[in-house]
């Protein structure tokens, strides 16, 4: 039996706005936004290369906005997907890596897995990381 993850929900106030953020900065493609009836709206995008949606609208979760911390888009190049995004408008933070207990600025200099991160939040502080993992090839695969 498989279980895969296909949708992550995040609370927002606006959706007009986080539609924005998510099309515009972070590149994302359009899935659906409709009214789901009772004043309920939905929107659903999706990032560049994720089998993953990103679900945000009106009445669809009762988590306060902003509550949503530490998601992770991974990527194979953290210094271009950082150049990618703060090229969009999107703030983003340094590209740092953890070393025996501190944050060292930079890309981890062997390029390990799951070593460097950069972060970022939507206009609603829902914080995202960007976390670098050689993925080429086991994408296709999965």
């Amino acid at each position: 039996m498989d279980y895969r993850l296909e949708l992550v929900l995040i609370p927002v106030t606006d959706v007009d706005r986080a539609k924005a953020f998510y099309l515009d900065g972070m590149g994302c493609s359009l899935i659906v936004d409709g009214d789901i009836g009772g004043g309920k709206r939905i929107v659903q995008v999706l990032p560049p290369g994720s089998p993953c949606a990103v679900g945000f609208g009106i009445g669809v979760t009762d988590a306060p906005a902003g509550s949503a911390q530490g998601l992770h888009l991974v990527v194979n190049d953290i210094q271009a997907a950082h150049d990618e995004l703060s090229g969009r408008g999107v703030e983003v933070g340094p590209v740092r890596w953890y070393d025996h207990g501190e944050w060292i600025e930079g890309v981890h200099p062997e390029h390990a897995d799951y070593m460097s991160f950069a972060e970022f939040a939507d206009p609603d502080g829902n914080v995202w990381l960007l976390q670098e993992r050689d993925f080429e090839g086991t994408m296709a695969a999965a």
